[in-house]
């Protein structure tokens, strides 16, 4: 009977109806990312197969970087946290290898809201790489890798 009156609270009914303000946060995110995603791929053909399907490409890809944003930003589930943060890169290097294969240009690097900012992301901070690193980074100096000759 206890479990009765409880369900039939108004506090109850609320919790089953009413959506937290992270989970309402989420879906208009997610809505509008949807939306720019598929107002982007629709694209007028210009009979160039590549670029029509690059066109088409990137805004998907977008839309999967800008959903997997909203979870990282409302979402709770650490495994899908860390999906979402791999969604983030890897479409990221899928968008630049595609505008790199038609010679287009790359868009100028931007830091997500969803970046912390801290000594890590001040400029000196990017300027040297560390052997525990990944990825590898690009270094100013006054050899680059790309003009020096390999030796015979």
């Amino acid at each position: 009977m206890a479990i009765l009156a409880l369900c039939g609270s108004a506090a109850f009914a609320a919790g089953l109806q009413a959506p937290s303000s992270d989970a309402a946060s989420f879906k208009a995110e997610n809505d509008a990312a949807m939306t720019r995603m598929m107002d982007g791929m629709s694209v007028k053909p210009t009979g160039d197969v590549d670029r029509d399907f690059v066109a088409m490409m990137i805004p998907h890809h977008q839309g999967a970087i800008d959903m997997a944003q909203a979870e990282l930003r409302h979402g709770h589930n650490e495994q899908l946290r860390r999906i979402a943060q791999e969604i983030v890169v890897e479409q990221q290097q899928e968008i630049v290898a595609m505008r790199l294969a038609l010679g287009q240009p790359l868009p100028p690097s931007a830091s997500t809201p969803d970046q912390q900012q801290g000594p890590a992301s001040s400029p000196a901070a990017h300027l040297h790489s560390s052997p525990h690193q990944g990825m590898q980074m690009r270094m100013p100096n006054s050899t680059s890798n790309s003009t020096q000759k390999e030796p015979r």
